[in-house]
């Protein structure tokens, strides 16, 4: 089984001024689609401190798949992008223009948002917005195909495509 871990960037939802429920959205969600979501944090949006949450999450949590809630507009002090190229060794560009793309077709908004994905260690970090709304419009595209990716990732290609041919 796959590990993942959620992310929250907000200043807000750090400082407990805000309840966070886009975070735990995104974890039932990766629960729902099998994984076992060992880790979920908050932090503020601040980029050396987002910076140092995914490598966490990555080095010693051990989560296969990070998302991150948050920080992906144009607010100055949104700069999870930032922090996600700054950490990941390869970017993943098709991840996130799957999500603007689909979400398009619900609100022309979409085109705002600056989500990176990316390749870090062992890890995919994928940038989603930080409202449950938009949290669900985003990772519904992309979560199907999110796994296989994963698996060659890991060098798990077979024994990933054993597990999917068992759950059809």
């Amino acid at each position: 089984m796959l590990k993942a871990s959620v992310i929250t960037i907000s200043d807000k939802g750090f400082r407990g001024e805000r309840e966070d429920t886009a975070g735990p959205l995104a974890a039932k969600l990766l629960k729902d689609a099998g994984y076992d979501v060992i880790a979920t944090s908050i932090v503020p949006d601040e980029q050396p401190l987002i910076e140092a949450e995914l490598r966490r999450h990555a080095d010693e949590v051990g989560a296969n798949l990070i998302l991150t809630s948050g920080g992906t507009g144009f607010s100055k002090r949104d700069v999870t992008p930032e922090a996600t190229v700054a950490v990941c060794e390869r970017l993943a560009p098709g991840i996130p223009e799957a999500m603007r793309a689909y979400c398009l077709h619900i609100t022309n908004r979409a085109m705002l948002s600056r989500a990176q994905a990316g390749l870090y260690h062992d890890s995919l970090i994928v940038n989603l917005p930080g409202s449950p709304k938009a949290v669900r419009e985003n990772l519904e595209p992309v979560l199907p195909a999110l796994e296989h990716g994963l698996c060659m990732l890991l060098g798990t290609k077979n024994e990933c495509a054993s597990e999917l041919s068992a759950r059809v």
